[in-house]
């Protein structure tokens, strides 16, 4: 997009931040395509010129709000894998499957397959997040490891951030068909590299439960 000749509102700005938090409480409840210049000004209590300060165009606040998810997940996905240097795979699994699961993050993906401007900075920030876990994996197991099968670190990184989310939009269709089948297998190959304890995989379990009853 080209950058607007308009003056924009400090990123800093406690009243970005605040209609920040207006468009992911809009986009988490009734869907991205609630976010208007309006609705977003009648939610913050604030003005629709206002809104238009700090976010020139629509799109802008799509990208603002995607840009700071973004920063704020990766923060916490490196506080995670920091944590858990001796079980990365685990630790990626478990974070995936939270990820997948998110409202938020469903909705910037449904956005992003209507919105074109969008989808580059979807694509940005999800590579920047896939080169963060591919680096954890690569730090315990070394760059040529193959640690389960024959599937590289990057093979095994992509199956470990796509699986939850495919699964998970079948689920949104009402599609579980062999759903805990694949998942128990999946991480039956995961305790091949990473054994757990028997509490652990009580946990799992309970998971997969979770998952496969919505």
């Amino acid at each position: 997009m080209a950058a607007s000749s308009r003056r924009v509102g400090a990123e800093t700005s406690k009243t970005r931040d605040t209609l920040l938090d207006c468009v992911e409480t809009m986009m988490i409840e009734e869907g991205y395509a609630s976010v208007t210049y309006r609705a977003l000004a009648s939610k913050a209590g604030v003005t629709p010129s206002l809104v238009q300060y700090y976010f020139p165009a629509l799109d802008d606040i799509f990208i603002a709000a995607i840009s700071r998810y973004s920063q704020r997940n990766l923060a916490f996905l490196n506080k995670i894998l920091e944590k858990r240097t001796d079980d990365p795979l685990r630790a990626l699994w478990e974070y995936n499957w939270d990820e997948a699961t998110g409202v938020l993050m469903t909705e910037f993906m449904a956005l992003g397959n209507h919105r074109k401007s969008i989808r580059a900075e979807i694509a940005a920030v999800t590579e920047s997040a896939r080169k963060a876990q591919l680096d954890a994996l690569t730090a315990k197991f070394g760059k040529d490891a193959r640690p389960v099968g024959d599937l590289s670190l990057p093979a095994l990184q992509l199956l470990i951030s796509s699986l939850p989310k495919f699964l998970n939009l079948e689920k949104g269709i009402g599609v579980q068909t062999a759903h805990a089948e694949l998942t128990k297998v999946f991480e039956d190959y995961l305790d091949t590299v990473e054994p757990r304890t028997t509490a652990s995989k009580s946990s799992a379990s309970r998971r997969r439960t979770k998952k496969a009853d919505g």
